[in-house]
This record gives structure tokens, sequence and C-alpha cells, in this order.
């Protein structure tokens, strides 16, 4: 299972007495969405037999994506989740992890592919369907004691969510939570993470 991939990016006018330019008035917040109805379905890709959930119909809704990161932060208050830090898993962990992050007022960190990323690093291996992978984190990045949350867009399996928990935890870190955007409930990749609250706003 796979999702596409998309874009988020701030752009921010650097001169302090200039207001930002927006192309569009801030949009209010719906107090209901249907996120399932914006998701796009696509059958046999990446190979025949795999239903694709696209995302990039999501994201590029403005509404949408305004109320899935409004809403993600709102079930992480109503869980009682509070955070030093997100976490965001590469690469789509990181499209929703970011601005997360910046709604709770935590510091955003990302964790990564091996080779990835340029200074000393944690790492961690686990098991895939065939074969072996690898994922890593800068040890400047987290501290023993620090409180995070790991964000991805699905949860399939649960294989890279489970690493990325044991990644943190061997550093010492509090794992407080995990959120995703997307679970795919029969193949309950759930089970195979800590005792935590776990989010998922979208369930298949």
């Amino acid at each position: 299972m796979a999702l596409g991939i998309g874009h988020w990016a701030l752009i921010i006018n650097s001169s302090p007495s200039s207001p930002i330019p927006t192309p569009h008035s801030p949009l209010p917040t719906p107090h209901f969405m249907d996120l399932k109805s914006l998701v796009r379905d696509i059958p046999d890709f990446p190979k025949p037999g795999i239903l694709f959930r696209d995302i990039t119909t999501l994201l590029r809704d403005p509404e949408g994506l305004r109320y899935t990161i409004d809403f993600l932060a709102q079930k992480c208050n109503e869980a009682g989740i509070t955070v030093d830090y997100v976490i965001g898993i590469e690469s789509r962990g990181f499209i929703f992890g970011s601005p997360l992050a910046y709604k709770v007022g935590a510091g955003f960190i990302p964790v990564r592919k091996k080779g990835k990323l340029p200074a000393a690093v944690h790492s961690i291996e686990y098991e895939l369907e065939y074969g072996m992978d690898c994922l890593e984190v800068h040890q400047d990045g987290l501290h023993q004691g620090s409180r995070v949350l790991i964000v991805d867009d699905l949860i399939a399996t649960g294989g890279t969510a489970s690493a990325t928990a044991k990644l943190v935890q061997k550093i010492g870190c509090e794992l407080v939570g995990f959120g995703f955007i997307i679970e795919l409930r029969d193949l309950e990749g759930r089970k195979y993470l800590p005792d935590v609250p776990i989010i998922s706003l979208i369930e298949y």
C-alpha cells in the first residue's frame, strides 16, 4: 500500500514592517468535514490488486488540509497529549507533522531513511516483508526525557511506525502517542505499537 506525494510550503516576507502577502483570505475551520471524500481511490496502482489511497486530492483542498491539521491537533488535545517534538516519518509524515508541530507549539524532527541526514545519527534496522530497512534521526535532534508524538500519513502493517517508536525509546524519549491520517484496520498495524494513544482520522 502506498499513497501519493504532495508538497507543503510556507512563504515568509522577510521585512518585519510589511504585512505577509497571502493569495487568499484566511479560511474558517469547518465544524465537520468528510475527509474520506477528499481521498481519491486509484485501483491497480502501483501494481494489480492494490487500491491506492491518493492524498494529493486532500492536500490540494485548502479547507480539507486546514481541517486535517486542526482536527489532528484537537484529537491530541482530547487525548491529553502534550509534546516537545512531533516526529515525522519519511516522507509523507513530513507533510502533516510540520504543520501539526506549529499548531501545537512543538518542534519538528524528521526521521529519515539511511544516509539522508548529514550529521551524526541514531539508527535502527527493522525487518520488511522482503529484506531489511533502516531509519535514522540526528543525535542532537532528540534528548532523553523529551515527549514525542510520531506522525505519518498512513498506518498499514505498523512496521515503520513500530521501528520509529523503538528508535526514540532507545534514545530515552517519552513516547506519548501516534497520529495518522489514514488507518487500514484490516491489517491490524496498531497491535504492533506500544500502549499509548493512537489517533487516526480516516479508517478503511
